[in-house]
């Protein structure tokens, strides 16, 4: 799999974001300004609380598939790879993660064996669209913790997948969960939500290539991220922290995290969380203390390691065309 050098663009928008001017001059500006290769879209797909068997996914609350579908193309025409990640989500603002039932089926309650069929028809529904447009990655949800010990659905869900689509499947697991999954097997690549603290990227490092090795496949951050705020850094999976903006901060946890990774030949990339559809002023982007980097130090920081990995690849593919090639000659 070829090194992922990303951002997650304008995550959960409603209809009519994606197809406004702002959105696309947004979208350039990212591969721009960071040297970003690729671009992971999320629509999204709402049910009312995390006990709600039916998810929606042709309301105002989600992008049209002709908008995205013209994003896409655009993406492409700008040179990005693309993923999409189809994310369920609560209307209550219930985090995901939470979405579960009881193990055995109750009457009058609601129930595994109604959830996951519309799940299916949801991720389905999507990953069509993904083989229609060229998309190099499909990933089958994110952070769905209280799911995944359901693993003859999850590998129903993947099998589905793999019949209507036929690029890289994955599937973004939370972070801490990575050992967790038990069905790794099923999928084409490895992914998960990178949101450690500054000081504890090694030890997380050395736990994921567990699984990894375990597994023998492909790894990369699906979701990474750290907010301008203060002591974010050391919890930057917490979106609740308020404080002082600290840009300095957010900065250094994005040096840390490239300086671990880049030690392990085994991860290959990330996407970050995440690039706005419409851009701020510079001023006001000083002043969030939020997961955004868009004029920010940390935005300095990304560009200058996506751009010294894009450079290495670059080198990299250019060498094994002359090996190849060497080697063609000889016979």
């Amino acid at each position: 799999m070829e090194y992922i050098c990303g951002f997650t663009f304008a995550p959960f928008c409603g209809a009519g974001v994606l197809n406004s001017a702002s959105a696309k001059e947004s979208l350039k500006q990212m591969q721009e300004r960071t040297g970003a290769d690729f671009v992971i879209f999320a629509p999204n797909g709402v049910q009312k609380n995390a006990h709600s068997e039916e998810i929606c996914y042709t309301s105002e609350a989600t992008m049209t598939d002709e908008e995205l579908v013209e994003m896409i193309a655009y993406a492409k025409e700008l040179g990005l790879r693309v993923a999409l990640k189809p994310t369920a989500n609560c209307a209550d603002g219930t985090w995901r993660a939470f979405i579960s039932f009881f193990d055995y089926d109750v009457v009058c309650e609601a129930k595994w064996s109604n959830w996951f069929p519309s799940y299916t028809a949801f991720q389905l529904h999507y990953a069509k669209i993904a083989e229609k447009t060229g998309c190099e990655i499909f990933i089958a949800g994110c952070e769905m913790v209280m799911t995944e010990h359901r693993e003859k659905e999850w590998r129903k869900l993947i099998s589905d997948i793999k019949e209507v689509y036929h690029g890289l499947v994955s599937y973004n697991t939370d972070k801490y969960q990575e050992e967790h999954v038990t069905w790794w097997d099923a999928v084409d690549v490895i992914s998960s939500s990178g949101y450690y603290p500054i000081h504890d990227w090694e030890n997380q490092l050395d736990r994921i290539e567990r699984v990894v090795k375990k597994y023998q496949k492909p790894f990369f951050f699906a979701e990474a991220g750290c907010m301008s705020v203060k002591d974010s850094n050391l919890v930057p999976n917490n979106w609740e922290v308020r404080g002082d903006v600290d840009l300095q901060g957010q900065r250094d946890w994005y040096e840390a995290m490239f300086e671990a990774c880049e030690k392990r030949d085994w991860l290959k990339g990330m996407a970050f969380w995440s690039w706005n559809p419409k851009l701020p002023t510079r001023e006001q982007a000083l002043l969030m203390g939020d997961y955004e980097i868009y004029q920010k130090p940390a935005e300095q920081v990304v560009k200058e390691h996506f751009s010294q990995l894009s450079e290495r690849k670059c080198l990299t593919s250019f060498l094994l065309a002359r090996r190849v090639e060497a080697y063609s000659g000889a016979f």
